[in-house]
């Protein structure tokens, strides 16, 4: 049987963002969005179909690693092979567990080990050492401005696996390289690995160094930051802790799973009781600096997935729109707000990436929140 690391290195040369163990199925490995059984995977290539993998010895001869469909003894050994004795005992109790590992040479990992039908599963996804710059991501020339901002709230939303986290990273990476801050990172779990340069970093893990995202944030103005990043919101009192940090004079950096600017702000006010909902939405008009939305989209070459990023920016306007309650307004003042405020809907971001070839007009129109615009 292949061993964890074969499966992990297999993941970093064929280029895949995640790797799926479970009883029943050989692993697999998500590549450009696809999930591909390794043992249709070509060695040479990223193509598949029907090619058993193998792998050279030291002698030059093949041999074929063992990829037939797992049994629950192999699914376990698999995960529980980067378990500390810990970590084991955490996840027979929870039957859940968060958490991220890096092999020297390889790469670094985020993974989730969970119980499916009796058996032990695991997920598991690369982040990559070297942090990507803003240019390598493609994200739009105005986000470098947003990072310069003093205080206030940023948010990177999307599905899973649309990049939040690698957004996050570059930006923690810019203001790392420019100013010199402290900055506070709240994560579950920790995924990319920041070194002190012009600024203090300090990286908290939940679970391992408090608590909670909660418990973490009651204690995080004590601490005397400048920046503070926030893994997710996730609930009422995170979003309130946010909101507070960002009106205390702190630049606050966060992700929620929303699809667009406009759901971002909407589902931020839900969470509030209808009293308190008007209170929100003045704190929110006025500590909101940014919004993008982001989706990873297949290259039409097949190889790769390019970025599309919807950004709002607010202006005046805008933020008189969020404090009347005028919300479903914002969409159009993004349309027209491109050219001088650097503003995009997702359309746009499509309509310029299916321009420039780099996608499909199939799924460019599959990827659009409004179709028919």
């Amino acid at each position: 049987m292949a061993t964890l690391y074969d499966l992990l290195k297999m993941m970093i040369e064929k280029g895949a963002s995640d790797l799926h163990i479970t009883t029943g199925s050989p692993p697999r490995l998500r590549i450009d969005g696809k999930l591909i059984p390794v043992d249709h995977l070509d060695l040479d290539t990223k193509k598949w179909g029907g090619v058993v993998f193998a792998e050279s010895q030291s002698d030059g001869k093949p041999t074929s690693l063992d990829l037939k469909p797992l049994d629950p003894a192999e699914t376990k050994a698999l995960c529980y092979s980067i378990l500390t004795d810990a970590q084991k005992h955490k996840f027979e109790e929870n039957n859940e567990l968060d958490l991220s590992f890096g092999i020297k040479g390889l790469s670094r990992f985020r993974a989730n080990i969970f119980m499916q039908r009796g058996a032990v599963a695991g997920a598991f996804r690369t982040i990559p050492f070297q942090i990507m710059t803003f240019q390598e991501l493609g994200l739009p020339e105005v986000v470098n401005e947003l990072v310069k901002k003093p205080r206030g709230l940023i948010l990177v939303t999307g599905p899973t696996g649309s990049g939040k986290s690698t957004t996050l990273a570059a930006m923690v990476d810019r203001i790392n390289s420019e100013r010199y801050d402290h900055i506070i990172t709240i994560e579950d779990p920790i995924e990319y690995l920041h070194s002190h340069r012009k600024c203090l970093i300090n990286q908290r893990e939940v679970n391992a160094d408090t608590a909670s995202f909660k418990d973490a944030l009651r204690y995080v103005l004590r601490q005397d930051p400048d920046v503070v990043l926030i893994g997710e919101m996730r609930d009422l009192e995170t979003i309130e802790a946010a909101l507070t940090v960002s009106e205390t004079g702190h630049l606050t950096l966060a992700t929620l799973h929303t699809n667009s600017a406009v759901q971002t702000i909407n589902r931020i006010i839900d969470v509030f009781p209808p009293y308190q909902q008007e209170q929100i939405r003045v704190q929110l008009s006025f500590v909101l600096e940014g919004i993008l939305a982001q989706q990873l989209i297949p290259k039409k070459s097949g190889q790769g997935r390019v970025l599309a990023v919807e950004l709002l920016v607010p202006n005046p306007a805008i933020r008189n729109l969020i404090r009347d309650d005028k919300i479903h307004q914002i969409y159009s003042m993004m349309q027209t707000g491109q050219a001088i405020f650097g503003m995009q809907t997702m359309n746009q971001s499509l309509f310029d990436l299916y321009s420039k070839g780099l996608i499909s007009y199939e799924d460019a129109l599959g990827r659009s929140p409004v179709p028919d615009e």
